[in-house]
């Protein structure tokens, strides 16, 4: 909580560095995990701006968070997570996922998280 007036001041390349110094901290197998996620979105949405949330890396649009990665470590759990704010539009009915587990990833699971990055955006 102490962190977060400063994380929502932090620039582009700011929130990049504060991200990349997130996962680092990480342990295995969830460092692998964000590193790969935070692939995937910066790849898929370049719009998107890394920064952390409470400490965990995410990624905003007009200074609103998006998606975010949870790793299982910080509040150990049994897996990480990658999940979207109410911001992110992907509303479905009266109900829809908001968060997914991960234990890893297969070309199948990235390419759902592109789907729902691209969809969050939209």
């Amino acid at each position: 909580m102490k962190k977060y007036p400063q994380e929502l001041n932090a620039g582009k390349q700011d929130g990049e560095k504060a991200v990349m110094a997130a996962i680092a901290k990480m342990k295995e197998p969830d460092r692998s995990l964000a590193k790969r996620v935070h692939a995937i979105v910066t790849k898929t949405a370049p719009s998107l701006v890394p920064r952390t949330w409470y400490g965990m890396p995410a990624y905003s649009k007009e200074d609103k968070v998006i998606c975010f990665f949870q790793n299982a470590g910080k509040f150990r759990a049994r897996y990480s997570t990658f999940g979207f704010s109410d911001k992110a539009k992907l509303d479905n009915g009266r109900m829809w996922p908001t968060s997914s587990a991960l234990k890893g990833l297969t070309a199948s699971e990235e390419g759902k998280i592109r789907e729902l990055v691209k969809r969050a955006i939209s």
